[in-house]
């Protein structure tokens, strides 16, 4: 096993140095990971991305689209023949038909290959003719990404920090009542097993439903083929000292070291570390209307993101003696278009303040960080509403549940986030000044000039600050 190991690493170690080369001397390649959790509008924002930059009509924040140096965009098969393929025709074709539909979320990795003919600047640009930029955009579910976090703690901290965080949850009561009476010493029980696993997986899907986000172990809610496996029929149970062989304890103990070396191991080993630069989607306004403990568990959730990360800045001898770092990672607030934009400022603030904690570490290691509100598609317009004697800034769209046309005002965000923020640290329940608003609209039905890819909230902005430098 050793042996394996070491050949396994040395092996990883010369791909590494060939792809260095390859992109050092040939065609560069900028790997983008888009990453966020449940209804943060993954596919989505991948899907406007790649149509935005092969018709770039709605691009003026890329400067190499404004300045007309991008001269031809491609899509080529992936690099990695062993990861599907992102469905990027059926989920454009689900955008954009007569009757426009959300596609399905993300449920697994995948991956997509942007090609860019590019001519470049400075004093040889009249010397030189257009390079390609190769751009891969790796797709993965978020819930997988927080599980980077277990590979520092052991079953017990883990056990630990779960219970003492759901206790109070009424959608944990009924896992919370069967793992308060169990008995971790005593003989391992594999139905009473199986049971607990199961009443903890139905938890983290009520949980991820009501708007919490740290819902560990990701693969409970996305399980796949790994459904029903030993690897995943563990639970947090209260573990007050040392238990014998054969016990519960040891049995959920060894359960959950499995799932680490088995599932987020070769995750991070084969997908993750590969990874230069990171956007992590966020539905900061699905959390406000929650509530304060959403807004809590979404801040402390994203501050342990960056634990995985690996931030700071590559270069030739990085690649060579220690794999990629992530170099630049953007902190998106989607659904800005459910906002009138004269509160799109005010979302983007408490964006920041959000992801503070994950942005001084990122930056602290040398990676460039940022935080923006977009809408990767636009689904709404701008009106203006009197209601009792008041000028309302509203927008309209399509309800998704009925497909009738509807206007929304959210609520007024604070000019200051730390009027959300600080009762969320203080465990409140609920907001005291006013409730914020949600509804679910619907794609609206486009027509496009040529030229023009699908209307958008600066994705042309967070375009450029994700591989803009590279172009």
């Amino acid at each position: 096993m050793v042996i394996t190991s070491i050949a396994d690493g040395i092996w990883r170690q010369v791909e590494a140095v060939q792809d260095t080369l390859s992109e050092t001397f040939l065609e560069p390649v900028i790997r983008l990971g888009v990453t966020g959790l449940a209804r943060s509008g993954k596919t989505v924002f991948i899907t406007s991305l790649v149509a935005n930059m092969l018709d770039r009509g709605r691009m003026p924040g890329l400067l190499a689209a404004r300045e007309g140096r991008i001269e031809a965009a491609f899509l080529q098969p992936q690099p990695n023949d062993t990861l599907p393929r992102f469905e990027y025709e059926a989920h454009l074709a689900a955008l954009t038909g007569t009757a426009p539909h959300w596609p399905d979320s993300t449920r697994a990795i995948s991956e997509l290959r942007l090609s860019l003919k590019v001519r470049p600047t400075g004093l040889l640009s009249g010397l030189q003719g257009p390079r390609t930029v190769h751009l891969d955009i790796v797709d993965y579910p978020g819930e997988w990404l927080l599980d980077l976090g277990l590979l520092d703690v052991t079953f017990e901290q883990w056990a630990s920090q779960t219970l003492a965080r759901i206790k109070g949850r009424s959608s944990a009561q009924d896992f919370m009542a069967l793992a308060q009476k169990i008995d971790a010493t005593a003989p391992h029980d594999e139905p009473l097993a199986q049971d607990l696993a199961g009443r903890f997986a139905s938890y983290l899907q009520n949980a991820r439903a009501e708007g919490f986000s740290d819902c560990t172990p990701g693969r409970f809610l996305l399980p796949g083929d790994l459904a029903g496996s030993p690897v995943l029929t563990f639970a947090p149970i209260p573990v007050e000292g040392p238990s014998g062989r054969g016990s519960l304890h040891r049995e959920m103990a060894r359960r959950f070291e499995a799932y680490k070396d088995r599932v987020v191991k070769p995750f991070f080993r084969d997908h993750f570390a590969r990874i230069d630069r990171q956007v992590v989607l966020v539905d900061a306004l699905g959390a406000i209307h929650q509530g304060p403990q959403a807004v809590e568990d979404l801040r402390h959730a994203m501050s342990e993101t960056l634990s995985a990360f690996r931030p700071g800045r590559n270069s030739f001898l990085v690649n060579l003696l220690g794999g990629r770092r992530v170099e630049k990672i953007l902190f998106a607030a989607t659904k800005a278009d459910h906002l009138h934009h004269t509160q799109h400022g005010k979302l983007t603030a408490i964006m920041e303040a959000l992801t503070r904690e994950a942005r001084d570490r990122a930056q602290y290691a040398g990676a460039g960080t940022a935080a923006m509100a977009i809408a990767s598609l636009r689904a709404t317009t701008e009106a203006v509403m009197q209601h009792e004697g008041s000028a309302l800034n509203v927008v309209r769209g399509r309800l998704l549940e009925t497909g009738k046309d509807a206007a929304l005002y959210p609520g007024d965000l604070p000019d200051d986030p730390a009027h959300l923020l600080n009762p969320a640290r203080q465990g409140a329940e609920k907001w005291l000044d006013q409730d914020y608003e949600v509804m679910r609209f619907a794609p609206a039905p486009l027509v496009l000039r040529p030229g023009d890819g699908p209307p958008h909230i600066r994705l042309d902005r967070a375009a450029e600050f994700l591989f803009g430098d590279r172009l």
